[in-house]
C-alpha cells in the first residue's frame, strides 16, 4: 500500500519494525544497551526525496566539497541572491545570508542555515524555525511556508507577501547533521537525542550572535512543526539553561511555539481515534476495535518515560498500530490534510515538492548558496531510523520550568491534521501541571480574528497560549499564510494573549 510507504517526510511512521536487542516479550524491555547505527529499523521509501546521511561528499575530500568555505572557521556565511529573483533589490540590501557552521563537538560535522533580515525592522525579534522528521529539511518550510518568497513552475521566485520575515530576522537550520546541506564525514556525528540535537542548536546560536551582534539585545523566539515538538522544549531549555549558567552570549529568549507538534505521545496517541471518529474518517465500531490497541501502548509508553531507550524502541512499534490502523480504513487520504487526497510523483507523497529539489539542484543556486557539490537531501531515513529511540519520549516534562520563568509557549495546530491533530495537542497542553494550569483551563475560548473573519479559536492563560487555526492542515503558515503571520506578530509583541483576556472579558460582562 502506497500509503503506509511513505512516512518520512515532516513526521511520517515506519511500516515495521524489525530489532534484535529487546526482549521476546514486547513489554519487557532492557534499556542498558545504547542503539546501534546499523540496527534494523523501518524501511522507508519515497526514494526520490529520501535519500542516505550526507556522510560522504562526491568530493574525495569533504572539505573540498563546499566552495568557499574556511574550514578553520568555526562560522562561514555569505550574503546571496538566488537566481529567478527581480532584480529591484541589490544584494547586499536584501539582507540575505546562507553559511556553514563547523560544530565543536563532533568529529567533523558541519550544519548550513539561511538567515533572512526582517523586512520591516532590525530591530524585530530573530525567529529561528525547524522543521520535523526528524531528518527533515528546513527548506520545506522556507519556499512551501513562511519564508520570504516561493518557487514558481517556471523556477522563477515570487515573494511571499506573508512570509515571516516580514515579522522577524528570521533563521533556518538544517538539523540535525545529515539534513538539507548539512554534512559530516564521520558516521559518529549522528545525534540519536534531544541532548545532542539541543547541544548543537545552542553551540550554533552562541557563535551565530557574535558574528551577528547587532542582534544579541533583540528578543529571541523558537518555532517549528510537527517533529519539532520535541526539538523546541529541549532547545528552549537548553538555551534557558545556558542564560541561567551565564555561559556565553547571553540569548534573549522570550518563547517558544509549536505548530501541530509531537510533544506528549502518551496523551496524543490516545487523541488518533477520537480525532479520526469525530471527523468521520471511521465509524464508531472501528473505534472501538482500533481502541483496543491503546492499553498495551499506554504501557509502553510509561516504561519508556522521558529517557528509555530499547523501551522506547518497543513503544514505537507498539503504538505506530493505532496510526496505521486508521490510515487502513482512510486509505489515500492526505494524513495531513484530511480533506486532501495523497499527491506528489507516483503518489509515494501527500504533497509534490519536487520544485524545491529541482531548484536547489541548479548550479546557479548551488553557486548562489556555496554549497559546491553536496547533497542537498530533503528527508534523511539515516537522520530519522537514529532518532527512533527519542520519538517516543515525553518533551512536555521540561515546559512546566520554563512557564515558571515566564519565558512563553504557543501551542498552535491546524484543524484538518489527523497525525498531529488539534485534539491531542489541546489535551497534552490542558493537562499539564503548572501553577497557573486551573486557571489556563477554566479560561475562555475567544475567537481569533484577522481581517475581520475569523481564523481560529483562542485559548490563553499567563505565558501559556493555545490555537485552533481554521482551514488548515499539519502545515499551517502553507494553508492560512496570512493568520499564520498575524499570529506570529501578535504573539512576539505580547497582543495575542491580551486580546483574548479583552474579548473574554467582553464575553463576561454579556453574559
Amino acid at each position: 500500500m502506497a500509503k503506509l510507504q511513505s512516512f518520512l517526510l515532516f513526521f511520517f511512521f515506519g511500516c515495521s519494525l524489525v530489532f534484535p536487542l529487546i526482549s521476546s516479550h514486547p513489554l519487557l524491555v532492557h534499556d542498558d544497551v545504547k542503539l546501534p547505527l546499523n540496527a534494523r529499523l523501518p524501511s522507508l521509501s519515497a526514494e526520490k526525496f529520501i535519500r542516505a546521511l550526507n556522510l560522504h561528499p562526491k568530493e574525495s575530500s569533504a572539505v573540498s566539497a563546499v566552495s568557499g568555505i574556511d574550514h578553520e572557521k568555526k562560522i562561514v556565511e555569505r550574503s546571496f541572491r538566488l537566481p529567478g529573483l527581480p532584480a529591484e533589490v541589490s544584494t547586499k540590501d536584501l539582507g540575505h545570508h546562507a553559511g556553514y557552521y563547523r560544530l565543536p563537538h563532533s568529529y567533523d560535522a558541519r550544519l548550513f542555515y539561511f538567515f533572512f533580515e526582517s523586512r520591516n525592522s532590525k530591530k524585530d525579534p530573530v525567529v529561528i524555525w525547524l522543521t520535523g522528521g526528524p531528518g527533515c529539511s528546513s527548506e520545506l518550510a522556507l519556499f512551501y511556508e513562511n519564508g520570504p518568497f516561493t518557487i514558481s513552475n517556471n523556477m522563477s521566485l515570487e515573494w511571499n507577501d506573508f512570509g515571516w520575515d516580514m515579522a522577524s530576522n528570521l533563521i533556518y537550520v538544517d538539523q540535525p547533521t545529515g539534513t538539507g546541506f548539512s554534512y559530516s564525514s564521520d558516521e559518529r556525528d549522528i545525534r540519536q537525542d534531544e541532548k545532542g540535537v539541543s547541544d548543537d542548536l545552542y553551540d550554533f546560536l552562541q557563535e551565530f550572535f557574535k558574528a551577528h551582534p547587532e542582534y544579541v539585545k533583540n528578543d529571541f523566539y523558537i518555532t517549528g512543526e510537527s517533529y519539532a515538538g520535541h526539538y523546541i522544549p529541549a532547545f528552549a531549555s537548553r538555551v534557558h539553561q545556558g542564560n541561567k549558567a551565564k555561559e556565553g552570549v547571553h540569548i534573549n529568549l522570550k518563547g517558544f511555539a509549536i505548530g501541530n507538534g509531537l510533544t506528549n505521545p502518551e496523551i496524543q496517541y490516545k487523541a488518533y481515534t477520537d480525532y479520526a471518529l469525530s471527523m468521520g474518517i471511521i465509524q464508531e465500531s472501528d473505534y472501538k476495535e482500533i481502541n483496543k490497541l491503546y492499553p498495551d501502548c499506554e504501557l509502553a509508553l510509561k516504561q519508556c518515560g522521558t529517557s528509555g531507550t530499547q523501551s522506547c524502541i518497543v513503544a514505537y512499534r507498539i503504538c505506530v498500530k493505532i496510526f496505521h490502523s486508521i490510515l487502513e480504513i482512510a486509505r489515500n487520504i492526505n494524513f495531513y490534510d484530511i480533506r486532501k487526497q495523497c499527491e506528489g510523483p507516483k503518489g509515494d507523497l501527500c504533497y509534490d515538492f519536487s520544485n524545491m529539489e529541482k531548484f536547489l539542484n541548479q548550479k546557479t543556486t548551488r553557486d548562489a548558496l556555496g554549497v559546491g557539490d553536496i547533497d542537498f537531501v530533503l528527508c534523511s531515513t539515516t537522520v530519522f531510523q537514529a532518532m527512533l529511540t527519542d520519538w517516543m519520549r515525553n518533551l512536555e516534562v521540561g515546559i512546566p520550568a520554563l512557564l515558571e520563568d515566564g519565558i512563553k509557549l504557543l501551542v498552535y495546530a491546524g484543524e484538518y491534521d489527523l497525525i498531529c491533530n488539534w485534539i491531542g495537542n489541546s489535551r497534552w497542553v490542558h493537562s499539564m501541571e503548572w501553577s497557573g494550569q486551573q486557571k489556563f483551563v477554566s479560561s475562555v475560548e475567544t475567537p481569533f480574528n484577522v481581517a475581520g473573519a475569523e481564523a481560529g479559536i483562542l485559548k490563553s492563560h499567563g505565558p501559556l497560549s493555545f490555537l485552533k487555526v481554521h482551514n488548515a492542515g499539519h502545515m499551517v503558515p502553507m494553508d492560512q499564510p496570512k493568520a499564520a503571520l498575524e499570529m506570529l506578530r501578535r504573539w512576539t509583541h505580547g497582543e495575542l494573549g491580551e486580546s483574548s483576556s479583552k474579548q473574554a472579558t467582553a464575553i463576561r460582562t454579556e453574559l
